[in-house]
């Protein structure tokens, strides 16, 4: 039986793709690059120290000294094995990638929870995106963008976009229904119900979506490093290629620290909210 030719129909299609929108692609890569320089140069800004505390102080107010604690403890010692500037590096590519996945996911999840038919095509489409072994991602980014930041941002927003929009999808569902008969009996139009009623109740479910993308988004900027993202995970490959098993257990240290303190923080923005209301 002769074999299906996938592999060159997907060569030929990424083609034409490349060569019929090359111009957006450079317009893309002007913008996602833009912003990773945004926030790279306002995480390196203010001195180490000052940057420690002003995270120790949010960490607790929103959570408690616990985290607070942590936070102090974990960040110095990241400045005290030497990868201050790598981990701000990948703070960077992990709040852009966050950012366009979020911008991204928020429409589509709300556009899911209004159209049945929408949800049904959109779906199949997450499923395979989550499913696909993240490695594969790297190959169509850098044949577009090249090496470098760009292609990093663009891979690790392919992988972490799908739970911004599942969990928003589902958390516009999960309303009661007798609370939207309720807003469209006052007269509430499409807008107005959206923003006063669907999304601050959704807002658990979507912080959590949005904390899950923030969490996939660190994991894949390790991975980009492969294809020459800055950060961290530029340090963990370098260790790992070189066998240096130290050096990587210090660097994998480093991102298990800033994963925490993303997971924490983002988690405890809900909880807040909760508290006040």
């Amino acid at each position: 039986m002769p074999k299906l030719p996938i592999a060159p129909g997907i060569e030929r299609f990424v083609d034409w793709v490349g060569s019929t929108f090359d111009f957006i692609f450079d317009f893309i890569s002007t913008i996602i690059g833009g912003t990773v320089d945004v926030f790279s140069w306002l995480f390196h800004w203010p001195p180490a120290f000052v940057f420690i505390l002003l995270v120790t102080f949010w960490s607790y107010r929103s959570a408690g000294w616990v985290l607070g604690l942590f936070s102090l403890v974990g960040l110095l010692l990241i400045d005290n094995l030497g990868f201050w500037d790598h981990t701000m590096d990948t703070l960077a590519l992990v709040m852009t990638s966050a950012l366009v996945s979020v911008i991204i996911g928020l429409p589509l999840g709300i556009w899911c929870a209004r159209n049945n038919s929408v949800q049904n095509a959109v779906t199949p489409l997450l499923d395979f995106m989550q499913t696909m072994p993240a490695f594969v991602y790297l190959i169509p980014a850098v044949f577009f963008f090249g090496l470098g930041v760009v292609p990093g941002v663009i891979a690790s927003v392919i992988f972490a976009v799908p739970p911004t929009i599942r969990l928003t999808n589902l958390g516009i569902r999960q309303i009661p229904f007798d609370l939207i008969e309720a807003a469209d009996s006052f007269g509430s139009t499409p807008g107005q119900k959206l923003w006063k009623v669907q999304l601050p109740l959704a807002l658990p479910t979507l912080m959590a979506g949005i904390n899950q993308t923030i969490m996939l988004s660190l994991s894949m900027v390790v991975i980009a490093s492969m294809i020459g993202a800055q950060g961290i995970g530029a340090d963990v490959y370098r260790a790992v290629t070189q066998l240096k098993i130290g050096e990587g257990f210090e660097a994998g240290i480093a991102v298990v620290i800033l994963a925490i303190l993303l997971d924490r923080l983002t988690q405890n923005i809900v909880k807040k909210k909760k508290r006040r209301g």
